[in-house]
C-alpha cells in the first residue's frame, strides 16, 4: 500500500507533465446550488492543507491561490458572494 508521501510524489510527478500549465477554456453550466457546494469543497480542501500529511503539501502556494480565486470567481458569476459570506458567518458562530 502506498503511503501519503508516495502518493504525494506521484501527484507531483503528474503535475510536472509537459502541458499541465497550459490554460484551458471550460464552458461550465451548473446550478447555483452546485456553485455554492463547489466553492465550499474547494475551501474545505484547501483548509485541509494545514493538516498533517496532506497531499497538498507539495502543491505550490501560487496554485492554491489560483484555486481559491476560481471558487470566488464562480461565486461572483453566480451572484452568491453575499449568501456564501452569510452562510460562513452562521457556520462559524457557535
Amino acid at each position: 500500500m502506498l503511503t501519503i508521501h508516495d502518493v504525494a510524489k506521484v501527484y507531483d510527478t503528474i503535475l510536472s507533465i509537459p502541458g499541465m500549465n497550459e490554460t484551458v477554456k471550460i464552458d461550465l453550466r451548473i446550478s447555483r446550488k452546485n456553485v455554492l457546494l463547489l466553492h465550499s469543497v474547494i475551501e474545505r480542501g484547501l483548509d485541509a492543507k494545514n493538516e498533517e500529511s496532506s497531499l497538498l503539501e507539495s502543491v505550490p502556494e501560487e496554485t492554491l491561490t489560483e484555486l481559491r480565486a476560481l471558487g470566488k470567481d464562480c461565486l461572483q458569476k453566480a451572484g452568491l458572494i453575499e449568501l456564501s459570506e452569510k452562510l460562513n458567518y452562521l457556520s462559524t458562530k457557535e
